[in-house]
């Protein structure tokens, strides 16, 4: 049987854990605790692993690093300056991982009625506790339904303009490739979570994620599947770009806002 990241009551299971880091990475997660540390000092509530890291699936040399820091207050400029100082010092003393990403932000928003499908989702279910009280015990339990999938996913329509604006103004190789794992992996993201609820549970492996979809769309199983190959090794290829901003991205924005709805607007 499958494993559809769900308990016995049908809702999500955590994923990811610190034990769950290879031994390659933990080098790098002790240097992250004690740098994060001493760069927010009492402005940080806490702090989280996500992704590949913590989940084990992690490429040495090839995979990045994400990281969710929530203050106790609005970040600022100078707390958007530490981060980036912080990454960059992380990125360029671990060849283990190849970029570093922060997300910042504070704690009264991830705790908000707003952000209870979205932000509190992803902080509760997706991202391991690394420094301070854990959030996610002020959170409720999550199931994979359709509010979920309006509340994570649903803004891809309103995404588009601007990432064809990105297609334009890209001209290096470096920034096509970056821009190919970015919108590959958004893509092959929200096309899974179109179907989650039908499908009735979780998995953040994106090959898994292109399979289950093509299930209810085999039309476009190929195109989804392509793109979960790119979301892990990129190509400098502006057609490829192209096509998910004229094509797939417009159909799954559509496809997506019919079966689900979009996605509560956010202030700001």
């Amino acid at each position: 049987m499958e494993h559809r990241g769900l308990d016995a009551y049908g809702y999500f299971e955590r994923e990811g854990s610190l034990g769950r880091v290879q031994d390659e990475f933990r080098g790098l997660v002790a240097a992250v605790r004690g740098r994060t540390s001493e760069a927010y000092g009492r402005r940080l509530h806490s702090a989280y692993l996500y992704g590949s890291v913590p989940r084990g699936t992690a490429r040495p040399g090839r995979s990045d690093l994400d990281l969710l820091l929530v203050l106790h207050h609005q970040p600022s400029d100078e707390d958007r300056d530490t981060a980036e100082v912080l990454a960059r010092g992380l990125d360029e003393d671990f060849p283990e991982v190849d970029g570093v990403g922060i997300l910042l932000q504070d704690k009264v928003t991830v705790l908000s009625e707003t952000e209870r499908f979205d932000l509190g989702w992803f902080l509760a279910c997706l991202c391991t506790p690394l420094l301070g009280a854990d959030l996610a015990e002020h959170l409720p339990r999550y199931r994979p339904d359709s509010l979920l999938a309006r509340e994570t996913n649903g803004d891809l329509a309103e995404l588009l303009p601007a990432w064809r604006t990105r297609v334009r103004e890209a001209s290096t190789p470096q920034e096509y490739r970056t821009l190919c794992r970015v919108f590959s992996q958004h893509l092959v993201r929200t096309a899974f979570t179109l179907v989650m609820p039908r499908w009735g549970g979780w998995t953040s492996d994106l090959g898994e994620s292109a399979e289950i979809f093509g299930r209810y769309y085999p039309e476009r199983a190929a195109r989804l599947r392509a793109a979960a190959a790119l979301a892990l090794d990129p190509v400098a290829d502006p057609e490829v770009l192209r096509s998910y901003v004229e094509d797939l991205g417009p159909w799954l924005a559509d496809e997506y806002t019919a079966r689900h709805g979009t996605k509560t607007p956010r202030q700001g």
